[in-house]
């Protein structure tokens, strides 16, 4: 019976599932096998055997693509129950298996079997390693230090075949040919073929191998783990000490790959608890002599290729390991039965666990849009004035604003929008700004950080500050969302987060397309929310003002308590409330409301209108929703907006503006825009009667000393220290 047959009977079919079967089928192909002998072993599994399935499956097995199954799948699974194979001589073609014991004890190595002389080891050794013509160095002398035997140079002018001819006529005595060593100290041989010049590593000839040795565990420990890593290993060599020296397949090109392929391989050991001597990496190292004595202990050669067959097959066997894909399933199991769609977070929006992308343009307000999402969720809230959320913990990445900022941030949104923080203690921050990292290296971090804190959405914003890659690569792209299922399956929480628009007028284009960089942005999430901008009239500006300035008199008149000095009828009237205010207001105190006046009509007219429209995955679409930003909240429009279409490019900015921007209205536009941009941040960002530089150039998204230049430039403000404000007419400072 040959060693296959004898594997194969060791091998109940019973025993393996689908894949272990048809494995076992494309090896006894790949090694030259009929199907009958497939067949014959299938039938000893009588309950799942079926005639002429063999056959069948046997036409569809192609191997040599890849790394094909081979013999060496049979044996393992064969060794994994017991099975051991004799010992046998080894011919230059031939794999020498594991010997019986050696993975059980890291006691004294049993000796070698008869046919296995220390001159057969050697060359058994010389015919995995190198090619006839290939120059061998070795050592058979040394000297004595500080009680270690340490090699000297060495001989580095004799090729594999000499040796080989040599070890064929020596009877045995495999000092006759590489010359006697101390038996107190062994002897080494170096596994990389040399240019028989020399034995540092330039005089290395092929990068073929790397030795991997590791004594910090016992002998049968480091064996396991050899195994169990499937090491390509063209030799494996008990050193007589402490350890196993283990020849891997290296394969490199150059030097430069060579480091790198080690690097990668010592890491793959360390991290599979078998740590390597690290002085071992340079080609030209010394290994242990298979077939010589050390201190009475055999220098054995324990296999030749071993694990996998070459360094590419096993790095891609390694990296298979770490496959944490699901199962495929059955339609037909789950279809009387379905599992249950994880509940709306966002309603008619965005479920549990899904991810919802935020796209839109500078000064949209988008990260106020998702401080108010986090609000919402932690109170319970409607969004936006249109959404419903889930009540639940939420954490807040913030990735662009420093600490307090961003504390005064969320402060100032739940006062603009009435809200009580009832629930404050379901909203986490963790603020990055200075200390973030790609996002491949956050999400891990992100992920141990959140597990078990109930999260039940985590917001990102900004994700420009965390991307890596180029935005305008798919594959890069669909590797960088990626991280965002990671967060999500890990976390069991819905992820969202915020992206800007690519440049150029977005009027045109479908909301999908409007994102900046790959389309990938768009199609990955569940949900994708996007903003693009209306520009309103100046009817519709002028009714905000209206409404504004018959809102300020109707507070003040509360204020001073005489609401009932107006009607229902009368506080929908500009006119009317302005009459009514001036008959109620002492003639002394009118310039300073007239002052509140002033600054309601301008907030009205810094206000900016959106429209958000969605691409949902889970959910219908619903129709476009109209939107002011009311610096620092959106507040639903009530039908004002309805009529507009999205900016173009002369919508947004006007004949004159539009020119300007694109180069043909000269100093003069250009100065306008720059004074109403200005004026519109002003009166956008004043907060209880104050502006500050800082509050102005986060609005315009702009350094805080451009905006002071500006302001200069313009004229009409003063500024002192951090402060911003209108100069009285006629002053000079």
């Amino acid at each position: 019976m040959t060693d296959l047959e004898s594997a194969l009977a060791a091998i109940d079919p019973a025993s393996l599932d689908y894949q272990g079967w048809t494995a076992v089928g494309m090896a006894l192909k790949e090694a030259g096998q009929p199907v009958g002998v497939w067949d014959a072993w299938s039938a000893r599994d009588a309950a799942r055997y079926h005639p002429g399935e063999c056959a069948r499956k046997w036409e569809s097995f192609h191997g040599g693509a890849g790394a094909p199954v081979t013999e060496a799948s049979i044996f393992a699974l064969a060794r994994q129950r017991g099975w051991r194979p004799p010992e046998q001589v080894l011919d230059w073609d031939e794999t020498l298996a594991l010997s019986p014991g050696w993975l059980e004890t890291d006691g004294p190595a049993p000796a070698p079997a008869q046919t296995a002389s220390p001159a057969g080891q050697l060359a058994a050794y010389l015919k995995a390693l190198f090619q006839p013509d290939e120059y061998v160095g070795y050592v058979t002398e040394s000297w004595e230090k500080d009680g270690r035997f340490l090699p000297s140079k060495g001989s580095y002018t004799r090729t594999a075949g000499q040796l080989l001819a040599e070890l064929e006529t020596c009877g045995g005595d495999m000092g006759k040919v590489v010359g006697d060593w101390d038996p107190a100290a062994g002897a080494w041989i170096r596994f990389n073929p040399l240019d028989g010049k020399g034995v540092k590593n330039e005089n290395v000839t092929a990068w073929r191998y790397a030795l991997v040795e590791s004594d910090k565990i016992p002998v049968a420990e480091q064996a396991r783990r050899i195994e169990g890593l499937q090491l390509p290993c063209a030799a494996l060599v008990e050193s007589g000490g402490k350890s196993l020296h283990a020849i891997v397949h290296i394969g490199a090109a150059d030097p430069a790959e060579y480091r790198r392929r080690v690097e990668y391989l010592y890491e793959a050991c360390r991290k599979a608890g078998l740590d390597p001597d690290t002085q071992n990496k340079n080609p030209s190292r010394l290994s242990r002599m298979p077939g010589a004595t050390r201190s009475g202990r055999v220098q054995r050669l324990v296999a030749v290729h071993t694990g996998q067959p070459s360094f590419e097959a096993w790095q891609d066997w390694l990296e298979g390991q770490a496959d944490d894909l699901p199962d495929t399933e059955s339609l037909a199991a789950s279809f009387g039965h379905l599992p249950e769609l994880a509940p709306p977070l966002i309603a008619g929006v965005l479920r549990h666990g899904h991810k919802l992308l935020l796209a839109g343009p500078s000064k949209a307000g988008k990260s106020f849009a998702l401080i108010e999402l986090c609000i919402s969720i932690a109170e319970g809230a409607r969004w936006l004035g249109r959404f419903d959320c889930a009540r639940g913990k939420v954490l807040y990445v913030n990735l662009e604003l420093d600490r307090a900022s961003c504390l005064h941030r969320f402060a100032d949104v739940y006062k603009a929008l009435g809200l009580a923080p009832r629930h404050v203690d379901q909203i986490d921050l963790w603020n990055l700004r200075g200390a973030s990292c790609p996002m491949d290296q956050l999400a891990p971090k992100l992920i141990r950080r959140a597990k078990n804190r109930g999260y039940i959405a985590v917001v990102i914003d900004p994700i420009y500050k965390v991307l890596t890659g180029d935005e305008n690569a798919a594959d890069q792209m669909a590797r960088f969302c990626n991280q965002f299922d990671l967060v999500c399956r890990a976390l069991g929480c819905a992820v969202i987060y915020c992206h800007h628009h690519s440049k150029g007028a977005q009027g045109g284009k479908r909301s999908m397309d409007r994102a900046s960089g790959s389309g990938v942005f768009a199609r990955d999430p569940d949900a994708l929310l996007d903003m693009t901008e209306l520009v309103p009239t100046e009817a519709i500006f002028t009714q905000l003002e209206n409404r504004a300035l018959a809102d300020a008199c109707r507070a003040e008149l509360d204020r001073r308590g005489l609401a009932d000095a107006y009607t229902r009828d009368d506080g929908g009237s500009r006119a009317r409330m302005l009459e009514i205010a001036r008959e109620n207001i002492p003639p002394a105190q009118w310039p300073a409301f007239e002052r509140q006046l002033d600054q309601a009509r301008r907030a009205a007219r810094a206000r900016t209108a959106w429209r958000i429209e969605g691409t949902l995955r889970e959910f219908a679409r619903f129709d476009p929703v109209n939107l002011w930003f009311d610096y620092p909240v959106h507040t639903l429009d009530t039908g004002l907006l309805e009529d507009l279409n999205p900016e173009s490019a002369a919508q947004a900015f006007g004949r004159k503006g539009a020119a300007a921007r694109w180069g043909n209205g000269g100093k003069e536009a250009c100065a306008e825009k720059s004074r109403r941009q200005l004026e519109e941040a002003f009166a956008a960002t004043m907060q209880n009667g104050e502006v500050t530089l800082y509050g102005m150039a986060e609005y315009l998204d702009l350094k805080p000393e451009t905006v002071k230049k500006r302001l200069r430039a313009v004229g009409g403000y003063w500024i002192d220290g951090e402060q911003v404000g209108h100069k009285e007419p006629g002053s000079a400072g």
